[in-house]
């Protein structure tokens, strides 16, 4: 009932950022504006203050218990006076109808380093708001709040974020408990750091000896973290997919700077205590009948315009000419493995060919559209890949 008299009572009661279309802040910026007042009756005011918060919140349930847990970035709190109006002795105003009342207001954030971007996630959220309280002798106090965004740098050009990473993974498949051959994968991207719109180049190399047809995909994938109460919570998104030709019984396929792009989605969070965002290339080959042969590589997402196109040209263009080099360092095989103890017949099991189109349940990608950042629930999208056969070979496992 308070705040209804209020409203009655208060014609406009706004905060106003300095430049309405600054859509992000960073560490060491100053944060400025007005608060602007007008009443529909005379008003005694005794101080109106403002308040810079940025906090960091999990909450989730856990069958019964609620984990929750905060961390705080920011707090910053300032008297406002208006310049041409006098105060009474006891630091109080008499606002009146008719007059706009401008108190202005600026802080600088905490410097680079120190905060934590913004952020809205399944779990929990990042969250920075100006807030300003009317304060009244012997009457509710009033207040109203503005969300501003804050973006932390992160640039992706170090040393250790340029250089390549890779990895081999194999598995040995059976049937029926019996020895049915094996999966391998070897693969290698130039480097670690990248930003949205920008291509990933995979050279990888794909062999199969086992009797079934296995396909070899490619996914950028997000996993966010949650901590609270000792507690942590991890969820993981599929965020877009490639996938290369299926690969008969005693074949290898190679892909030779196959790439993924990385799509809009937001910068790695790795500053905040209780929550953290990371991401990940996932090399995988679907193996029917049996559990996905998978090779993570982590990557770093950085924010955009940190120079970060100069380097991916050039390093793209390393990529193409080196392409041709790079098996050297891939590891061969050195035996292939004897086919003469496989029983063949366990692949009449089943036919052939749901597995040419074979739908893997987890592999929705998700697109995070982002304006401003904000992340609408994501729609449920059923697995769209690119056919990709750009000099893609087949060779027979030799």
């Amino acid at each position: 009932a308070a705040m209804v008299a209020m409203t009655k009572r208060m014609k406009t009661f706004q905060i106003i950022f300095t430049d309405p279309s600054k859509t992000f802040y960073c560490g060491g910026e100053k944060v400025s504006g007005r608060v602007e007042v007008e009443v529909n009756e005379v008003t005694r005011v005794s101080a109106v203050k403002v308040l810079g918060l940025g906090c960091a919140k999990v909450e989730y349930a856990k069958g019964k218990q609620r984990c929750r847990q905060e961390a705080e970035y920011l707090r910053h709190e300032e008297v406002l006076r208006l310049d041409d109006q006098p105060t009474d002795g006891d630091g109080s105003v008499v606002l009146r109808p008719g007059n706009k009342y401008e108190y202005t207001f600026g802080f600088e954030l905490p410097q680079q380093g120190q905060l934590v971007s913004s952020y809205k996630g399944k779990f929990g959220y990042v969250h920075y708001y100006v807030k300003a309280r009317v304060e009244r002798p012997h009457q509710p106090t009033i207040e109203c709040k503005k969300s501003f965004e804050v973006e932390e740098p992160l640039d992706v050009n170090t040393p250790d974020l340029l250089s390549p990473t890779g990895g081999m993974k194999e598995k040995k498949v059976t049937c029926m408990f019996i020895p049915d051959g094996q999966v391998s994968l070897n693969a290698k991207i130039d480097r670690r750091g990248f930003c949205e719109g920008e291509d990933i180049c995979i050279n990888a190399k794909f062999e199969n000896t086992c009797s079934r047809i296995v396909v070899p995909k490619a996914a950028i994938i997000a996993k966010h973290t949650y901590q609270a109460n000792g507690r942590t919570k991890v969820f993981r998104q599929k965020l877009s997919s490639v996938r290369g030709n299926h690969i008969i019984s005693g074949m290898c396929d190679a892909w030779q700077g196959k790439t993924i792009r990385v799509p809009k989605i937001k910068p790695s969070m790795l500053g905040c205590n209780i929550i953290r965002v990371e991401y990940a290339l996932m090399i995988y080959v679907h193996i029917p009948g049996s559990e996905k042969l998978i090779l993570e590589l982590p990557l770093v997402i950085g924010t955009a315009g940190l120079g970060s196109r100069s380097n991916s040209v050039s390093s793209q263009e390393g990529s193409v000419s080196n392409a041709s080099q790079s098996w050297v360092s891939l590891r061969m095989p050195s035996e292939p493995p004897s086919y003469c103890d496989i029983t063949r017949d366990c692949r009449l099991d089943q036919p052939l060919t749901p597995l040419l189109d074979d739908f893997d349940g987890d592999d929705s990608p998700i697109f995070m559209n982002a304006p401003a950042f904000q992340f609408p629930p994501p729609p449920a999208y059923t697995e769209a890949e690119e056919e990709y056969n750009g000099n893609a070979r087949m060779l027979p496992v030799c």
